[in-house]
């Protein structure tokens, strides 16, 4: 008898919506310093100002990703044209308790968080009087309570909507087709309603995910903490309450990152337009921006990466989802490179390093040549060969 074959572990489709211009709204409740987070992250000027749902419009801006292997690529090809990849951030007006019934303005608000693929939730350490709390007194974890069941209650109202409308063609109308879809909401009724978790902490299968896919659900959404300190605490690198934020976050959103940093001092670093100055300000303090760091796990969080096309006309990083196929990729850059996709020759970017330049690591066996089927990996430096004519109708006979 032939040996079994080995099953395959199931493939799982990403949790979201599917594309590459992709959102992450910061999120938190009123003056815990959000629109000055946004200002120094997109070096735009929001009005900050001291007062609740100063933000009613969500401003949306994108900043450049960091990477220092886009930096190398530039520096080595010194091209004409220079185009990095991009983290869309959206500033979201404060949430405050109620918001799900419509305290507040929130349901406008949580609409805001429903168009955003991600969530930089961003609470507040520091005492300052002079910038009043929406609640009285400062208690970052309370404030990660309040958002955190806000954003359950809402998508537990949308569920139940849902949930009613199926069951009536379901179970009344003996509507075999939507019973899949039935059964998957009940098993989010279960986490959501019953449990009272957050969506994305239960296991799904590849149709469940089909349907969370479709409507959505704001807590399905990927978050990353950021803890607002005082420049103080931030440079002295201590904080009472960030303790009680790590324990609270390992308890209700295990595994979620957690960056402390300090409006204050981005603000003062952003100032500095010398990059000198800057450098005896980091120095003087010891301490360095955390905006490279929340820039990138952002654009993580969105199950983003990319590819690069370089040389001397251009050095370009290509956004595309996690798991994307050769042809797709190239159908980022044109979409006749999709349908006339012959093969794409690639090198990872530590080889091109390694190796010095693209004949070294032809000449190393690093440059490889790949079909259809290949995977492209995170900073793979990529030439497309493609059939012009594939996209082309077959010209009519005379």
């Amino acid at each position: 008898m032939p040996p079994k074959k080995a099953q395959e572990p199931e493939v799982k489709p990403l949790i979201g919506r599917i594309g590459t211009n992709l959102r992450i709204g910061i999120v938190g409740v009123p003056n815990v310093g959000k629109s000055t987070f946004f200002n120094v992250l997109t070096k735009s000027a929001a009005p900050a100002e001291n007062f609740p749902f100063c933000t009613i419009d969500p401003n949306e801006n994108r900043v450049p990703v960091p990477d220092a292997r886009y930096d190398y690529l530039c520096e080595y090809h010194k091209p004409a044209s220079k185009v990095p990849a991009y983290l869309n951030v959206v500033d979201i007006a404060g949430l405050v308790k109620g918001a799900a019934e419509g305290q507040g303005l929130g349901n406008a608000f949580l609409s805001h968080i429903n168009a955003c693929d991600a969530i930089f939730h961003l609470c507040r350490a520091f005492d300052d009087p002079d910038v009043t709390h929406v609640e009285g007194e400062v208690d970052p974890v309370r404030d990660l309570e309040i958002i955190s069941e806000e954003l359950r209650l809402k998508d537990e109202e949308n569920l139940m909507k849902y949930l009613d409308k199926l069951e009536k063609l379901v179970t009344r109308g003996g509507d075999k087709k939507s019973k899949p879809e039935y059964e998957t909401l009940l098993k989010i009724k279960e986490v959501l309603v019953d449990e009272k978790k957050h969506i994305r902490f239960a296991d799904w299968s590849a149709h469940d995910i089909e349907v969370l896919n479709k409507y959505l659900f704001l807590t399905s959404k990927p978050n990353i903490y950021l803890t607002n300190l005082s420049e103080k605490d931030f440079i002295r690198k201590k904080n009472k309450w960030l303790p009680k934020i790590k324990e609270w976050i390992d308890k209700h959103d295990p595994g979620a990152p957690l960056i402390p940093f300090s409006g204050l001092f981005e603000h003062t670093l952003a100032e500095k337009e010398d990059p000198a100055d800057r450098k005896a300000y980091e120095e003087e303090t010891k301490c360095t921006s955390m905006l490279d760091k929340i820039i990138t796990t952002g654009y993580k969080a969105l199950q983003l990466e990319y590819f690069f096309t370089a040389g001397p006309d251009e050095v370009k990083a290509w956004t595309i989802q996690r798991g994307t196929k050769a042809p797709q990729a190239a159908g980022r850059i044109h979409t006749d490179f999709e349908k006339g996709f012959i093969m794409a020759e690639v090198m990872h970017f530590n080889d091109f390093k390694e190796e010095g330049s693209e004949a070294g690591a032809k000449a190393a066996g690093k440059y490889r040549q790949q079909g259809r089927n290949y995977t492209v990996e995170d900073g793979d430096i990529i030439f497309f060969k493609f059939n012009a004519g594939a996209g082309l109708k077959d010209p009519k006979k005379k």
